[in-house]
């Protein structure tokens, strides 16, 4: 006993001889940069670990964290798609895909909730759907017509920016991995999606919209290519005054939303970030998004977050290149000069969130610069003081003689809640030069004021506001001439009356 314990004893004495060599042979000086600290003071709080190695209470604040951001992230990037989930059941309210177009007849007013429309053209829209085959669009001529994906991506113009011309034209929309033949005299536009959405408008004639949206009562058709030998008849539905939401959420069902778009359609259709982003928060095709009670209070601060966020990138925008003219309220809503939201093959992740928290319909032909064709937009959330617009306060605005509009011009006012047109006593919270009893200046320019009474005499250049309302104003140019392009001119900014 005694023997084997000392030969045991002798053993571990020369194993710790050994140890300090061997130690000593192998060690690395460690580069503090690499190391995580035993306590770490961060925004989450305290987090512990012992040699790197994190401890439970650290482990549920990084997890919770790590939802929590892919949830806002989520929530900014697939806007579009919760846009068009939300858009598709404003449509479906009147009717089933493919036969129905919702048509503003009289123009869109402040009833409908629409995001950033205008109240000078004649807006026709329709979902189309591709799971059972293609459909044919009949586009009317001078119309600007686009088709977008359900991920609110460009598929197709049609019209006056499309292969058509404005002439008018047939067109097919293939659905995804459709590899038949067309048959002649169609104009065939793949779409990544099965869903789908369309737009056109038209355009008044001397202020009356009633020859253009009797145009597209007689030309627009929508109906499946298996019955092009006898289409059935297009319900035109007239939506003019009526109240109806066609925007996304803002709180947790807003992931509801998305989901339907992933529910639907393809992988192929999506990018695998945006894909995996949305996994990473339970959203994956093919299986129920059911989040636990945890995830679901992580998510509903995450949509929260995210509005806060877009609002943020919308009405206070950080990026000097999104503003048109130095000191200056006016943004533009393509930063960049791209449609697709890039610089310098760069992603620009806050325009992109911009826009699709502003606006709908994207097309290339609303980036390019085309002088005397298209349009231009520019946006004010605050004025010359840079101070949010009040709907309590009285403002001017001056615009320059020759305001370069080809065809026309116009201001509408937004609702900085909904986005949708401000409601007010006034039908069309707007101004432009179709409005009949507009009064110029003596040199062409104009002055128009916004407020809730307007200043005696002003009355035909004044657009009302609401007291207890924030809003916002997008000028737009149709036929937008060279001097906007090159800044030789420029709209004034909006100053407080007092």
């Amino acid at each position: 006993m005694k023997t084997s314990r000392m030969k045991r004893i002798m053993a571990l004495a020369a194993m710790s001889v050994l140890a300090p060599a061997m130690a000593q042979q192998y060690k690395t000086e460690i580069p503090q940069s690499i190391v995580t600290p035993h306590v770490l003071e961060s925004r989450l709080g305290t987090l512990r670990f012992t040699d790197g190695f994190p401890d439970d209470a650290t482990v549920r604040k990084v997890y919770d964290n790590l939802d929590f951001q892919r949830g806002v992230e989520a929530f900014l990037t697939s806007m579009p798609a919760a846009s068009l989930a939300a858009m598709r059941r404003g449509i479906r309210g009147f009717g089933p895909d493919n036969q129905t177009v919702i048509i503003f007849d009289s123009l869109v007013d402040s009833r409908s909730l629409f995001l950033t429309p205008n109240a000078d053209s004649i807006y026709a829209s329709a979902w189309v759907d591709l799971k059972n085959g293609p459909v044919v669009i009949e586009s009317p001529p001078n119309t600007l017509g686009i088709v977008n994906n359900f991920w609110f991506g460009y598929v197709a113009d049609l019209g006056n920016a499309g292969p058509d011309k404005g002439k008018g034209g047939k067109y097919v929309l293939l659905p995804p991995n459709y590899s038949d033949e067309v048959p002649r005299g169609y104009t065939a536009v793949k779409s990544p999606t099965y869903g789908n959405w369309f737009i056109t408008r038209g355009f008044q004639q001397q202020g009356d919209p009633k020859p253009g949206a009797d145009s597209i009562r007689q030309h627009l058709r929508i109906y499946p290519l298996a019955q092009a030998g006898n289409p059935p008849s297009t319900n035109f539905v007239s939506v003019s005054g009526k109240a109806f939401n066609t925007i996304h959420s803002m709180d947790f069902s807003f992931y509801k939303e998305v989901n339907e778009v992933v529910q639907e359609e393809p992988t192929s259709s999506a990018d695998p970030e945006t894909l995996g982003l949305l996994a990473a928060i339970g959203m994956v095709k093919g299986k129920p998004f059911a989040p636990d009670k945890r995830m679901t209070q992580i998510l509903t601060e995450s949509a929260a977050v995210g509005s806060a966020t877009a609002r943020t990138l919308a009405y206070r925008s950080r990026d000097p290149e999104a503003y048109l003219y130095a000191n200056s309220a006016w943004q533009t809503p393509f930063v960049g000069g791209s449609h697709e939201f890039l610089r310098n093959g760069a992603r620009l992740l806050d325009a992109r969130a911009f826009f699709f928290f502003c606006a709908i319909g994207i097309t290339p032909a609303m980036a390019l610069k085309m002088p005397g064709a298209g349009s231009q937009y520019a946006f004010a959330t605050v004025d010359a003081k840079g101070k949010p617009l009040d709907g309590a306060k009285t403002y001017k605005l001056h615009l320059p003689p020759n305001i370069p509009a080809k065809n026309f011009w116009s201001l509408v006012l937004y609702d900085t809640q909904t986005r949708s047109m401000l409601q007010t006593n006034q039908r069309f919270p707007s101004i432009g030069s179709e409005r009949n009893g507009i009064v110029a200046n003596p040199d062409g320019s104009v002055d128009v004021y916004f407020g809730p009474k307007a200043p005696p005499g002003k009355e035909a250049n004044w657009v009302e506001t609401r007291r207890e309302k924030g809003w916002s104003v997008i000028l737009r140019l149709y036929g937008p001439e060279q001097a906007f392009f090159d800044k030789r001119w420029k709209p004034g900014e909006i100053e407080e009356v007092k």
